[in-house]
Order: structure tokens, then C-alpha cells, then sequence
């Protein structure tokens, strides 16, 4: 097996030896080179499977060296080192597309930590390339735009930011950058920021110590611990209460938490990815987002096109979306009838790709024949009102409307509540059979199933 090789820039002599010695105990060829010339002439001969380079070179920028490679060699990362603090040049050299960076002074088990995720990426990014193309359905422009994005970021461990709207497929988008990068082997935690309770938030990202609370009835992890070594998805991260975004400020530059209870910080070690759903540039403005902790998490932007915007998608989604709901099933997968797609090329969808694969969970189980047609969708009216309307004459009909979602909404409960009563009977006069059931009640099995799942009686 091939020795891995690494090419140490600096100008002091002291920081290339404790580099070589440090990586040379973790059996891999080092080349040094003082300068930014030396650097580039060592790349092109030696081809080194990562460049570790300070920012500060005696002619010119460390950041112009990983523009070059990023340029020329897009298979071989870099690695900044940092003065302590130095928050911009961080994150100006994850923006010109450094792997990573790390600080002086250097700490040797965060050095051996970079160097080893750098090592473990594809050497060919082509590869990883190919592998979100696999993944993500679509050949419209947009998505087509954010699979390489997906690709490069997959690369890097640069914090990202995703926005899009609810549903349009932000946590897919940060799954997929886990699981074709260096730390797909470790955990994806996944977060809704706004649905844990501002008294628990603390105790949720950071654990507690057992005692430390009314109810700590003993030790808790935190997500950030969880996560050690993979990856950290906070989803709707605007929802974060300010006094916690201080605290999360602090656990991202300091890379530690201290939980609940504890006297003692303990270290991280997760790439942080976010998301939401609002405006955060606004969000900055109005005063609700700390603006320090905005240019932390949003080193890079990543744009999730909404459904409406990619509509050319839809025959593609659709088959794929069928494929996996009727995987394991012994029959054909189903086709959309052309007034199916018609129907849907003319419906907004506010839910975006969600609301698709919803409404086509439903066709499934509610259609008669084999094929679905556009009778089977059931389209709901404020995705069909905005359609093709003006941004005036959606906003008018959105105070008239809510009211009536409202009463829909409190409709649609007391229906359910009588269709559970007669399920649960026809179930237990079947004694759970759910052939016989299906029969009973003069419906297909496909639809009793559906019906089951929607009402929470599956078991």
C-alpha cells in the first residue's frame, strides 16, 4: 500500500518540523516548503494527497495557494492554519475552499483529527459527484446547480448554511453532504430548533449532569456529543431563542460545551450544518438572529430550489417517489395517467416535494385501477388558488381563506375521529385480521393500509 503524503507550508522552521515530526508518528511522507513558489512548484512534482499551509506566507496569502489547488488539483484539500482568533481568515479560507482550518497555536490532537478526515475523502471527485447524481432526482437547471454544490461541500468541512422553503428538501440536501463526505462513517444528527421547549434547549445541544435540574434524574448526552465525529444538522436554526445563540456561538468557535451541572467544558468534534425556512438575512435585521453567530453558520449558502421552480422535475419525482412507496410490494409500479401530471403541473404546491410525495401516498391508496389519474390527487385550495395568480391576488385571498382552512381544519379532526370508531370496530369484529377487514368494508387492502397509517391504528 502506498505511503500518503502531505505538504507542510510554512515559513517558520519550528512549525514545519512539529508538523513533520506529528505526521511522520502517523506513518505518512511530509515536503516542506517555506513560500507560496516553492509551494506550487512542490504540488505539480509530488502530487501530495493534502497541503497543510499558514495563511501568512513571506510572499503573499495562504488563500491564493488554495485558490490554485482548488483550480488545478481539485482532488488534493487543504488545510489552513490560522492565528488564534482569527475568525475572518478562517472563514475567508473556507470560502476560497479549504477542507479545513486550524489555529495557532497548534493542538495536536486537533491537527491529527483534520489530517485524518482530509485523508479518508475519494481522491477522486468525480466519484463523489457521481454518487450525489444517484441521489437526487431532477435534471432541471436548479437542481443540476445544487448537485455540484452538494459534491464540492461533500469535500469541505466548512460549516452550511440551507434555506428553503418548508418541504422543498433541506434535511436531504444535508444528508447527503454527510454521507458522501469524510464523515459519513460517524452519526447524522438532525435537530428541529424550534420544537424543543426554550428551558430544555440548553440541556437538548449540551447534556446534564445528573441532579442539576428538577427531573435530571441522571446523566444526558447532548446532540453535540452524539454527533462526535459525523455531523450536526440544526434545522429551523432561526427559531433559536438569543440567549441560546450566545451559547452555540461560543460552542462553535471554542469547539466545546459544558453541560447542565458541569464545572468543566468537554471538546467537540462535529461539522455543523443548518437550516430554515426564514429570511436570516432579515432575521439579522429585525434583531431576532445574532449576527456574529450568522457569519459562523453561513460560511457557505446553499439555495434549495422550491417545487414550482422545477416543475419540469415532476415525471422524474413522481417515478421515483412511486418506486419507493411500492418497494417490497409484488406488483407493478404504478404510472400517472397524462392528466394526473397535467392537474399537477398546474397546482402551486406550497408543501413542495413533501406535499408530493404525500398526495401521491394517497392516489396509491385511494385509486381504484392500477394507474393514477388526476381524480386521485387531491389538491388542496390554497395550493391551487395561487396558482398562476398574481402575488395581489394571492394575498387577498389569504385573510379569507385562513379562516376557512381553519374550519376545514377542525372538520377534517371530527371526520377522522368517527372514520378511527369505525375502523377499530371493523377491526376487532375481525379480530385484527386486516384481509377480512378490507373485505368488510368493501375497500382494497392497499387503501385499509393507508387509512391505518393515517389514523395511527397500524400495529
Amino acid at each position: 500500500m502506498t505511503t500518503q503524503s502531505v505538504l507542510i507550508v510554512d515559513d517558520e522552521p519550528d512549525i514545519r518540523e512539529l508538523l513533520d515530526i506529528t505526521l511522520s508518528r502517523m506513518g505518512l511522507r511530509t515536503h516542506s516548503a517555506a513560500n507560496l513558489e516553492e509551494a506550487r512548484l512542490l504540488v505539480t512534482q509530488m502530487n501530495p494527497d493534502l497541503c497543510l499551509t499558514d495563511m501568512r506566507l513571506p510572499d503573499g496569502s495562504g488563500i491564493s495557494l488554495v485558490e490554485h489547488i482548488q483550480q488545478e488539483f481539485p482532488h488534493i484539500p487543504v488545510a489552513m492554519i490560522t492565528a488564534h482568533g482569527s475568525v475572518e481568515a478562517a472563514i475567508s479560507a473556507l470560502k476560497a475552499g479549504a477542507f479545513d482550518f486550524i489555529s495557532k497555536p497548534i493542538e495536536l490532537e486537533n491537527l491529527r483529527r483534520i489530517v485524518s478526515n482530509a485523508l479518508q475523502l475519494e481522491g477522486d471527485p468525480s466519484r463523489t459527484q457521481d454518487a450525489v447524481d444517484g441521489e437526487l432526482t431532477g435534471s432541471s437547471a436548479g437542481i443540476q446547480s445544487l448537485r455540484q454544490q452538494i459534491s464540492k461541500l461533500a469535500r469541505s468541512q466548512a460549516p452550511v448554511h440551507i434555506h428553503g422553503e418548508s418541504g422543498s428538501g433541506k434535511e436531504v440536501v444535508a444528508r447527503l453532504i454527510h454521507n458522501n463526505g469524510p464523515r459519513a462513517a460517524g452519526a447524522f444528527v438532525a435537530v428541529n430548533c424550534g420544537a424543543i421547549p426554550p428551558e430544555l434547549m440548553e440541556s437538548e445541544l449540551f447534556g446534564h449532569l445528573k441532579g442539576s435540574f428538577t427531573g435530571a434524574s441522571q446523566d444526558k448526552i447532548g446532540l453535540f456529543q452524539a454527533a462526535s465525529g459525523g455531523t450536526l444538522f440544526l434545522d429551523e436554526v432561526a427559531d433559536l431563542p438569543l440567549a441560546m445563540q450566545v451559547k452555540l456561538l461560543r460552542a462553535i468557535q471554542e469547539k466545546t460545551v459544558r453541560p447542565v451541572g458541569a464545572s468543566e467544558e468537554q471538546g467537540t468534534d462535529i461539522r455543523l450544518l443548518s437550516a430554515t425556512h426564514k429570511d436570516l438575512d432579515q432575521e439579522v435585521e429585525d434583531g431576532r438572529f445574532r449576527q456574529d453567530l450568522y457569519y459562523r453558520i453561513n460560511v457557505i449558502d446553499v439555495m434549495v430550489p422550491s417545487l414550482r421552480e422545477r416543475l419540469e422535475d415532476l415525471p422524474a419525482l413522481t417515478e421515483a417517489i412511486l418506486k419507493r412507496i411500492t418497494s417490497g410490494e409484488d406488483k407493478a409500479v404504478p404510472c400517472l395517467e397524462k392528466s394526473a401530471l397535467e392537474a399537477m403541473r398546474d397546482y402551486n404546491f406550497p408543501g413542495n416535494v413533501r406535499e408530493l410525495e404525500n398526495m401521491l401516498e394517497r392516489a396509491l391508496a385511494l385509486a381504484d385501477g392500477e394507474n393514477i389519474s388526476a381524480e386521485d390527487l387531491q389538491f388542496t385550495r390554497s395550493g391551487q388558488e395561487s396558482s398562476g395568480k398574481s402575488a395581489e391576488t394571492s394575498g387577498r385571498r389569504d385573510n379569507t381563506s385562513h379562516s376557512v382552512r381553519e374550519a376545514y381544519g377542525d372538520m377534517e379532526g371530527y371526520l377522522e375521529d368517527i372514520e378511527r370508531e369505525v375502523l377499530s370496530a371493523a377491526l376487532e369484529e375481525c379480530r385484527w385480521n386486516k384481509t377480512a377487514t378490507a373485505k368488510l368494508l368493501g375497500i382494497s387492502f392497499r387503501s385499509l393500509r393507508y387509512r391505518l397509517k393515517k389514523l395511527g391504528l397500524e400495529h
